[in-house]
């Protein structure tokens, strides 16, 4: 309490011109830490650190409590929207149920009118989706499990815009991604494998005996585990995506008919179905192990070969790394997570207590270029702090300007993360762009969506306590310079969240 008053104070005192006279609060390596850890600084992430002081702090990042405790405000935005209070299943069945009788219209214009509120339908779900994700990485006290869940919707990702995925995105990063973010891979692992948007996204509902369908089987093995390069062959792909035939979805509430010896095989668990009328019960070879036709077991004892690979342990750990470190993590450190990966049998948590530990780690803080979501979502959280904004729409539509719209990218492979692939003069130009929308006031982030007409705007004080509190150590004499010859506090705002310094976490 006495630190958040002590940053009122402050505030008051830049605001009427006049720099607080104590040092610095945070040391350049703390507001550094909480920078890279979070998705982003702000007032009260470093209070919290401050309360806690270090360890304590990142141990409650590494295990956090199992209640997202959200701001109020934001818990009754999250809480009101459909993808947060009807169960996937429904939304799916409801859905495919308006598409079909859209498509039985015979009148053209009515047809086509029915086919547009149903896109419309679904494009709402991935709003809400994205919306309620935003808010999340904002506002959430858990920002390690905030920023390890887009991390991993980005190593398994699903794109959007394929099928009916947008009716079942919000539940594939709720239930299926973020329980598991800090978790153990194996777990989660399967969780993407029984998730209905990754079965539709890579084809495997399609995949059935007498008919492969390898794409799925494909890319958990170049993608998902081991990695390209790393000793499988052409032959454990097929072999991979025979064991995988009759892993699907299913819309009918109905379980299909089938053999009497087949019916204690049968899986099924919501939309997930695993149906052995479709799967290849011969005998496989797999990285070298036999595995006998038994049906969904044969599933689980892949995903447990494939979770205790070496291959994976360094595969996984080098994209963590990449992810915290920037675009060429050092060996050594990437060797440490692979091993600490191996003996704890996959535990995310352990492998990141490793990295973060790490004296690579603190070499690397400052250093990382943001990508568009970071950039985005820290600008927000530092200068709007605690202060819950009503609409998330802005961010999602500076997220698709800058390339890297939620669940957008199409292929497989995720958003890159390295810097080349984010630091272009264009991209820069439209971070300027949206710093002087959020340094202005001006992004329409207070206006609740769809109610223009209350629009409640305030520029937020970026110059304010955590700024003579440490932030402004970190500035260059240059950008110092520019700062200083700002004409409004607006201009200000804007110079800073564009600045080289900002760029960077």
């Amino acid at each position: 309490m006495l630190l958040r008053l002590s940053f009122a104070c402050a505030g008051l005192l830049a605001l009427l011109g006049g720099a607080p006279a104590q040092a610095a609060a945070f040391s350049a390596h703390d507001l550094a830490l909480v920078n890279r850890i979070t998705w982003g600084q702000s007032a009260s992430a470093m209070a919290d650190f401050a309360r806690l002081g270090p360890d304590r702090w990142l141990d409650g990042q590494l295990h956090p409590a199992s209640e997202d405790r959200l701001p109020n405000v934001a818990q009754a935005e999250i809480d009101a929207v459909p993808v947060s209070t009807t169960p996937m299943a429904t939304l799916v069945v409801n859905l495919d149920a308006q598409n079909k009788a859209a498509n039985q219209i015979a009148d053209p214009d009515q047809k086509k009118a029915a086919q547009q509120a149903h896109q419309q339908a679904l494009n709402d779900l991935g709003r809400q989706a994205a919306a309620r994700s935003l808010l999340r990485d904002l506002y959430s006290p858990n920002q390690l499990q905030a920023q390890m869940t887009w991390f991993w919707f980005n190593h398994f990702n699903v794109h959007l815009y394929k099928r009916d995925i947008r009716a079942m995105v919000g539940d594939y990063e709720e239930r299926a991604l973020r329980p598991r973010a800090l978790g153990r891979f194996r777990d989660l692992l399967e969780a993407t494998l029984r998730h209905p948007a990754m079965l539709r996204y890579l084809d495997n509902d399609q995949n059935a005996v007498g008919r492969i369908n390898e794409n799925y089987a494909r890319e958990i093995m170049e993608l998902h585990t081991m990695g390209v390069g790393s000793g499988y062959t052409q032959q454990d792909v097929q072999e991979l995506a025979r064991i995988l035939t009759g892993v699907g979805v299913d819309l009918s509430p109905n379980a299909p008919n089938m053999k009497p010896e087949y019916r204690p095989l049968y899986v099924r668990a919501g939309l997930f179905e695993f149906n052995p009328n479709r799967h290849d019960f011969g005998d496989k070879v797999f990285l070298g192990h036999k595995i006998h036709g038994s049906g969904f077991g044969e599933v689980e004892q892949a995903l447990d070969i494939l979770a205790r690979e070496p291959a994976t342990a360094r595969h996984i750990s080098l994209q963590i790394a990449t992810f915290f470190l920037g675009d060429t993590p050092p060996d050594p450190v990437v060797d440490r997570m692979a091993q600490t990966f191996r003996r704890s049998d996959g535990d995310i948590a352990q492998v990141l207590q490793t990295l973060f530990r790490s004296r690579e780690f603190d070499a690397s803080l400052g250093h990382k270029f943001k990508d568009p979501a970071h950039f985005a979502v820290s600008a927000v959280r530092l200068a709007y702090d605690d202060r819950v904004i009503l609409n998330t729409g802005p961010i999602q539509g500076w997220l698709n300007r800058m390339a890297q719209g939620l669940y957008n990218h199409e292929t497989p492979d995720g958003y890159p993360m390295i810097a080349a692939a984010w630091n272009g003069p264009g991209q820069l130009a439209v971070r300027f762009e949206i710093a002087r929308q959020i340094g202005s006031g001006s992004a329409g982030l207070f206006r609740p969506d769809g109610q223009g007409a209350l629009d409640r705007p305030g520029f937020p004080l970026i110059q304010n306590a955590l700024y003579y509190q440490g932030l402004s150590d970190a500035l260059g004499a240059s950008t110092k310079a520019v700062l200083d010859q700002s004409t409004s506090a607006q201009d200000w705002n804007t110079l800073f969240l564009s600045s080289p310094e900002f760029m960077f976490r």
